[in-house]
C-alpha cells in the first residue's frame, strides 16, 4: 500500500483545525533532518531511476531539467541542494521524485524516501522566531514525530519563487490591475488585517498593497491576527477586510473565519481567502464559512480588485 493512500479530505481536516504531512528525508545519513508537506500539495512518489531527465540550457541551477509522467513534462527542482544537502551518484539513483501541486503548478522534488503520513492539529505546529530571523530561511515552522524526532516543514512557495519566479506573482505587471479601480475610503484609509505564514507570499501582499498606497497589519499566523482583533474591541467594526490563508501554524484559516464569524463585532467584516490550496472543496467550505472571496495565491493580484467588489456589494 501506498504510503499516500488512505488520506482524509483535506476540507474536513481544516475546518477542524488539523492536517495531514508527509513526512520524507532528502538524505539516507542517520542524522538527516525529517521534512514535511501537506499532504494534499502532493500526487504520489516516483522512483527516479524509472524516469529519463531531460536537461534544460540557461535555466536555474536547482532546476534538474523535466521527466514526462502520464503526458505532463514536469520539471524537478533539487531539493537536497536547496537545502545544503549534495547526494552522490548512488544516492541519486536510488532517490525518489514526489509529484506535487502548488497552486495547479505541477512540479516534482526530489527526496531520497518517504517515510509516513501523520495526523496534527494546527496547534501541534509550532513557528519559533528564529526561523523568521533569518531573511533566506526555508523553514517555516515544524512538530514533532511520536518518538520526539523534530519535523521541519518548508516554505516551498519560497522554493517556487527562487527557481520558478515566472510562476508566481509578478507585482510590477499586476498592479496594473489596479489603476481604473476606484478605492472606497474605508478601504483607502483603513488597515487591512493579514494572516500569513509564507515570507515570500507576505512579501508578495506587502509590495501589492504599497504600491496600492492601503495599509495592512500582518501576522504570522491566524491565532495572532484573532488575539489582536480582541484587543480593539468595538473598534474593530472600522476594519475594511481581512485576509487569510488556510495553511497556518496554531490556527488554520477555516478556524480563523469561523472565530470572525461567531462574533457580532466582526461578522460582516469581508473575509478573503488566499491559499494555494486551491480544491473546489475548500473552497466551497470557506464560502459556506461566511469568506466573501478565495484567491489562488499565484493570482494575488486579484485581491484587492475582489476587496473593493465585496465592499461595493
Amino acid at each position: 500500500m501506498s504510503v499516500l493512500d488512505n488520506v482524509d479530505a483535506a476540507t474536513n481536516l481544516a475546518k477542524n483545525n488539523e492536517l495531514q504531512l508527509l513526512v520524507f528525508r532528502v538524505s539516507e545519513k542517520k542524522d538527516s533532518a525529517f521534512y514535511a508537506i501537506n499532504i494534499f500539495k502532493t500526487r504520489e512518489v516516483v522512483e527516479s531511476k524509472n524516469h529519463f531527465l531531460t536537461q534544460i540550457p540557461s535555466v536555474h541551477p536547482l532546476l534538474e531539467g523535466t521527466i514526462v509522467l502520464r503526458n505532463l513534462q514536469i520539471p524537478i527542482l533539487n531539493l537536497p541542494a536547496w537545502l545544503d544537502v549534495t547526494l552522490n551518484e548512488n544516492e541519486i539513483s536510488h532517490s525518489k521524485i514526489l509529484i506535487c501541486d502548488f497552486n495547479g503548478i505541477i512540479i516534482g522534488l526530489r527526496i531520497m524516501s518517504a517515510y509516513r503520513v501523520i495526523k496534527k492539529n494546527w496547534n501541534e505546529m509550532h513557528a519559533p522566531d528564529s526561523y523568521r530571523l533569518k531573511e533566506d530561511g526555508v523553514v517555516m515552522n515544524d512538530t514533532r514525530l511520536e518518538d520526539g524526532s523534530l519535523c521541519l516543514i518548508l516554505d516551498y512557495e519560497k522554493l517556487l519563487a527562487d527557481v520558478l519566479p515566472q510562476a508566481l506573482v509578478n507585482v510590477d505587471k499586476d498592479i496594473e490591475f489596479l489603476k481604473d479601480i476606484v478605492i472606497p475610503d474605508k478601504l483607502k484609509y483603513g488597515t487591512v488585517l493579514i494572516a500569513e505564514d509564507s515570507k515570500t507570499a507576505q512579501r508578495h501582499l506587502i509590495q501589492l498593497f504599497q504600491k496600492a498606497n492601503i495599509n495592512i497589519k500582518l501576522f504570522d499566523n491566524g491565532k495572532k491576527l484573532i488575539e489582536y482583533i480582541k484587543t480593539l474591541g468595538e473598534s474593530a467594526k472600522e476594519i475594511p477586510a481581512i485576509i487569510t490563508d488556510i495553511e497556518m501554524p496554531e490556527m488554520s484559516g477555516f478556524t480563523v473565519i469561523q472565530n470572525l464569524k461567531a462574533n457580532l463585532v466582526t461578522r460582516d467584516i469581508p473575509i478573503i481567502v488566499n491559499s494555494s490550496m486551491t480544491g473546489d472543496n475548500n473552497k466551497r467550505e470557506a464560502e459556506d464559512l461566511g469568506a466573501s472571496g478565495f484567491i489562488d495565491k499565484t493570482k494575488s493580484h486579484n485581491v484587492i480588485p475582489l476587496i473593493v467588489s465585496v465592499m461595493e456589494s
